[in-house]
């Protein structure tokens, strides 16, 4: 499966997992020495973040927050000590109490580079030259977007919505969670993102941040476009467990729910989830018919990492990532 392409929907460490996972798929660990344009390996990633040294730098400089970019090239950067060293640099932080204090280096190149160029797409691939990246990252839009949130809880009367406005925002609220819309509302995809979805053998969207990582890329017309037309197949990885701020108390089967409610005409083939939880014949069954309503399957595979002590993580294991989506797919 060494020729696969893979295009990777999401942002901030879910889809760093899921990178590492498409790596060992294309067998792009160590690389081939192409340029970006003609990697296997994309990753289509979300620009909403407003917080930390990307927030700083978006209202400081008025460019696309760099910090979820900055992610996914560290996890495209080689699997050897060089490739270990960029992956350092790129993700070390800043300490102090200066104005530099807490930026990544990476977040700077990215922006300087973009500031010079005037293309963010441009700044990326230059970075991922440098760092001989295994893969092209593509920011989902070529302008910043900001979330907004209804939520629940925060009033007296629950059954009263109030709008929360900002990544930071939406991933904090003590309340709960409904909806999510785009500011500006049915913003232009990237054009490298839609063709990286059309010309996949694999697409996948999550894990991560469901509202804030994962749901804007159904909110962008172009996008859910290219992901009905492609050939490829459409892959959904669901969370290990519910994220506190976002989707506390949420079930497997409400995040499938939401999922849907934010895209009802998206086509997608199959949900994957983790097999260590406990699930009863009747909730698997109804699993089932709840991916299928969407017009999917329900696969159930062991994605959990486990750490040296044997002790499992709340993280997707690349290896068992990768495993578990070639063995579906092949099962087709």
């Amino acid at each position: 499966m060494s020729q696969l392409r893979i295009t990777s929907l999401g942002g901030g460490h879910g889809l760093h997992q899921t990178l590492l996972a498409a790596k060992r798929m294309t067998g792009a660990q160590d690389g081939d020495g192409k340029s970006p344009e003609t990697s296997r390996v994309h990753a289509v990633v979300t620009v909403a973040d407003d917080g930390g040294s990307s927030g700083r730098l978006r209202r400081e400089l008025a460019v696309i927050p760099p910090g979820d970019l900055r992610m996914a090239m560290a996890a495209l950067t080689p699997e050897n000590d060089d490739g270990s060293l960029r992956r350092e640099a790129l993700q070390h932080r800043f300490g102090g109490n200066g104005a530099m204090a807490g930026h990544a280096v990476g977040n700077l190149i990215i922006a300087g580079l973009t500031e010079m160029s005037g293309d963010i797409q441009q700044a990326l691939d230059t970075v991922a030259q440098w760092c001989n990246a295994k893969g092209r990252v593509l920011p989902v839009a070529l302008e910043p977007l900001d979330i907004e949130a209804e939520v629940a809880g925060l009033d007296d009367d629950p059954r009263v919505l109030r709008s929360v406005r900002g990544q930071v925002a939406v991933a904090t609220t003590p309340g709960s969670v409904r909806r999510v819309r785009l500011h500006p509302a049915k913003p232009a995809a990237n054009p490298a993102a839609v063709e990286a979805i059309l010309n996949a053998d694999i697409v996948t969207i999550g894990p991560g941040s469901w509202f804030s990582s994962v749901l804007p890329h159904l909110l962008i017309p172009d996008i859910v476009a290219a992901l009905n037309e492609t050939k490829a197949p459409v892959v959904v990885i669901l969370n290990l467990s519910p994220e506190a701020g976002e989707t506390p108390g949420f079930t497997t089967e409400r995040h499938i729910h939401v999922f849907n409610q934010h895209a009802p005409g998206l086509n997608v083939d199959m949900f994957l989830v983790d097999d260590g939880t406990d699930y009863t014949e009747g909730e698997r069954t109804y699993l089932t018919r709840t991916a299928e309503q969407a017009g999917a399957r329900m696969v159930f595979a062991d994605l959990r990492e486990i750490d040296g002590n044997g002790e499992p993580m709340n993280r997707h294991d690349p290896e068992k990532l990768a495993a578990a989506i070639t063995d579906a797919l092949e099962g087709n």
